[in-house]
């Protein structure tokens, strides 16, 4: 047992060997609400294992993520991270900082037991700005986890599944080494494989890279093609006329959800939608021009768990099966990735992202790791990891 700042004796929350154990709290216990009373950020380097390439040049080597720590008047700390990839959604590495300083008078006094309503206020004060919006919601929702001395899968709805399926995500080379690639993955108890395309606007070369993934990997996995909204209709309309006698379902092809509609009316193959589903009116415009299938909910396109919870609502109540993954990132975005999925309806999840499996260094040691192709949830109150504070380093913002 422990004591809160009044002396009063409060119970400690025990858990599984290697998880966060720490007092069960309660916003009743205080004769004043809990508040985050200090903010630090720190910016880490995160290397992928192989560099990833997408469709109009983009590409995925060495990256920024952010980690912010809110700090509470009784010594909790709620931890959060934000990764954009550049030039890839209206979002920024640096920029996050900058939001971050500027949401300052704002965050700092939040009681976070609750977390929508700040979030609603954060909104009226930055219109905009939802990858930096993320971040903060993150760690407010871990602080209300540990308050509560609940996992976050118990606040975001309860847990509906021991674990998750994870898909792979194979970088747009030559079409043998991408079999190769998924070859390894399926090996390693994978059984879902994105395949990214474009790289070098061939839809040729994009039709074998497909048909030598389906073929390395056989019946039955889930594969699916993904332009990350780099190629034209056309291109996209030849490469699916290519392989539709294969079971491959198509992600976001095109840049506008129009565009991705007609691919999939002249295919005739399913449509997962990522980069154009931000918001709930993204969704219904999706669902009413007929592509969406599948979804890919990130967190930092959405501005984070409070919203990422609204949108999944919707996504089941239309029907499609939903990615839960954030843009990129390391251990402490993944396991808030993993919390939503484990608390996802039975029928809804199609699958998960281990970001941090793709990234070096690992930000947590306590963070779960895949097992056969799937993965767990963490244990403890909150998100329930950790960073090694060697790893995060020396912080870029300190404020109170």
């Amino acid at each position: 047992r422990t004591r809160d700042h009044r002396g009063k004796n409060v119970p400690w929350l025990s858990g599984p060997r290697g998880t966060r154990r720490g007092p069960v709290l309660s916003a009743c216990d205080f004769n004043k609400p809990m508040m985050v009373t200090g903010i630090t950020l720190w910016t880490v380097d995160l290397t992928s294992h192989k560099t990833y390439y997408m469709a109009e040049g983009k590409a995925c080597a060495t990256v920024k993520t952010h980690v912010l720590c809110l700090e509470t008047d009784i010594g909790l700390k709620g931890w959060g991270e934000v990764c954009p990839i550049p030039h890839y959604l209206p979002a920024f590495a640096n920029g996050v900082p900058s939001a971050v300083t500027e949401m300052a008078p704002e965050i700092l006094g939040i009681c976070p037991v609750g977390v929508d309503a700040p979030m609603r206020k954060l909104d009226g004060f930055l219109p905009g700005h939802r990858y930096a919006k993320s971040i903060v919601d993150m760690a407010l929702w871990d602080l209300f986890g540990q308050t509560t001395g609940q996992p976050l899968y118990a606040l975001l709805g309860g847990r509906t599944r021991r674990d998750m399926p994870l898909y792979h995500s194979i970088t747009c080379i030559d079409p043998d080494d991408m079999a190769r690639i998924a070859q390894d993955a399926y090996a390693t108890g994978i059984r879902q494989f994105q395949v990214k395309l474009g790289a070098d606007a061939d839809w040729q070369a994009d039709a074998e890279r497909v048909i030598k993934v389906r073929e390395a990997v056989g019946d039955g996995p889930l594969v699916y093609c993904d332009w990350n909204c780099g190629v034209t209709k056309l291109h996209a309309t030849r490469t699916g006329r290519a392989v539709q006698h294969l079971d491959v379902m198509l992600e976001q092809p095109c840049k506008t959800l129009e565009d991705c509609a007609a691919v999939r009316q002249a295919t005739g193959l399913a449509m997962k939608i990522d980069e154009g589903a931000h918001d709930l009116a993204s969704l219904m415009r999706a669902r009413e021009l007929g592509c969406l299938d599948a979804v890919a909910l990130k967190l930092s396109k959405f501005g984070g768990l409070s919203a990422m919870r609204r949108a999944r609502d919707l996504t089941v109540h239309l029907g499609a099966e939903i990615c839960a993954e954030c843009t990129w990132g390391s251990d402490i975005v993944t396991a808030a990735a993993l919390h939503f999925a484990a608390s996802t309806p039975q029928g809804a999840l199609m699958n998960t992202c281990d970001l941090a499996s793709y990234v070096k260094p690992r930000l947590c040691p306590d963070a779960p790791t895949r097992v056969n192709g799937r993965i767990e949830p963490p244990e403890g109150p909150g998100l329930g990891v950790t960073p090694d504070m060697d790893v995060l380093g020396n912080p870029v913002l300190e404020l109170a």
